[in-house]
């Protein structure tokens, strides 16, 4: 048995954060039918890179899915996604704020149609306040939040994070509101919509920059790999390479100084006694200790790290992290067969419960593949009524 067993989300979202949060309820066995435009699909679906015609982008986040294609601007494709809500648990939408409500399908049409629907909007901005309509997409939302402004070169310009954190945050947060949201239904038989912003989203996970700020104040500028308050916690060129440390505490800072560079001493000198001071003085300190690990290769310098217990690792690129031991060995590299596309490797669920694991359940599905099954289990339409449909153009 699955975790969501029995949960039916309909999934209206398309590009990333919304896909990416329902492609999350679908590994712990949601019920997910994503619904697509006909003929054009999920954008994504038109994102490099290709496998002939199919997205590897588009594939990497919509696995364990059901595809129908339904046509939302016209009458009939709106009624029939009222007739799949009603037998819906939750819907999921990361349309503009505005455009559900003027299909009639907003929360409040919807919560008519199923009182108990959890209905989910992910955003750039939320359903409130004056930014509301505006359209955001990761770049957008990264730059806005301050986390631009904190990622880059020290003294260098701002950068974008190299992963899409402006959708990624916010589906993880999306996916989290949904499963409170069951639980307070579980407990009150009442549904309720979940609002979440991309914009909140990010500035939810600034970290302590907002405390920085108002303790110092100072605008925290770009640090490069340097945490801005916990000295040494950055990377470092031994004689053949790079090594990031994390000595983030005075019992690892004294392990650091003693039994890696053998300069006990240091750990006492007045600049570098506490983490206040260290952190002070980072640039005296990391001209110190990259004096001592140029005398030592990486293969040296990363067995003392390990001796000790001092956290350290490789800056690893992409190729190396598929073929990480430690990564294999908890299933979050897998392999994943496509019916067009053929086997594809992916990374897996980096959520594992004891008693109800996830586990991926399909792969993405092709564009319409089952609305021919969803249309007659949900809605009760018999095949004619789907291949006419189909004709009109509404599938």
């Amino acid at each position: 048995m699955k975790l969501l067993d029995g949960i039916t989300v309909v999934d209206l979202t398309r590009v990333l954060s919304g896909p990416y949060s329902t492609m999350l309820l679908a590994d712990f066995g949601a019920d997910v039918i994503k619904i697509e435009a006909p003929k054009s699909g999920d954008d994504s679906r038109n994102f490099a890179p290709f496998i002939g015609k199919e997205s590897a982008y588009f594939m990497s986040i919509n696995r364990g899915k059901k595809s129908v294609t339904l046509d939302l601007r016209k009458h009939e494709g709106q009624e029939l996604l009222k007739k799949l809500v009603k037998k819906a648990d939750v819907i999921v939408e990361n349309y503009r704020p505005g455009t559900m409500e003027r299909w009639d399908l907003g929360y409040e049409d919807l919560k008519i149609v199923n009182p108990k629907i959890i209905y989910a909007a992910v955003s750039g901005f939320g359903h409130s306040g004056p930014y509301s309509k505006k359209p955001a997409y990761d770049i957008v939302i990264q730059a806005m939040s301050g986390i631009m402004s904190l990622t880059g070169p020290e003294g260098g310009p701002s950068c974008r994070v190299g992963t899409s954190v402006g959708d990624i945050i916010p589906g993880l947060f999306t996916a989290f509101g949904i499963m409170m949201a069951l639980y307070y239904r579980n407990v009150s038989g009442k549904g309720q919509k979940v609002d979440v912003a991309m914009f909140d989203g990010l500035v939810a996970a600034l970290e302590n920059a907002i405390a920085r700020f108002q303790v110092e104040q100072r605008v925290p500028k770009p640090s490069g790999n340097r945490h801005p308050s916990v000295t040494p916690f950055d990377s470092f060129s031994a004689k053949d390479g790079l090594v990031v440390i994390g000595a983030g505490s005075q019992r690892l800072w004294e392990l650091l100084c003693k039994d890696v560079i053998a300069q006990p001493e240091l750990a006492s000198d007045p600049l570098f006694v506490n983490g206040e001071n260290r952190t002070k003085n980072h640039k005296e300190l990391k001209n110190i200790l990259e004096a001592a690990f140029s005398k030592m290769t990486l293969s040296e310098l990363t067995s003392a790290l390990e001796k000790t217990g001092i956290p350290h690792g490789p800056i690893n690129s992409i190729d190396r992290v598929m073929e990480d031991p430690q990564l294999r060995a908890r299933d979050m590299i897998v392999e994943i067969e496509h019916p067009v596309a053929g086997k594809l490797k992916y990374a897996g669920i980096p959520v594992k419960l004891s008693l109800t694991p996830g586990s991926i359940q399909a792969p993405a599905p092709i564009l319409g593949q089952h609305t021919y099954e969803v249309l007659q289990k949900f809605v009760g339409l018999t095949k004619e009524d789907i291949a006419d449909l189909h004709q009109k153009g509404i599938v």
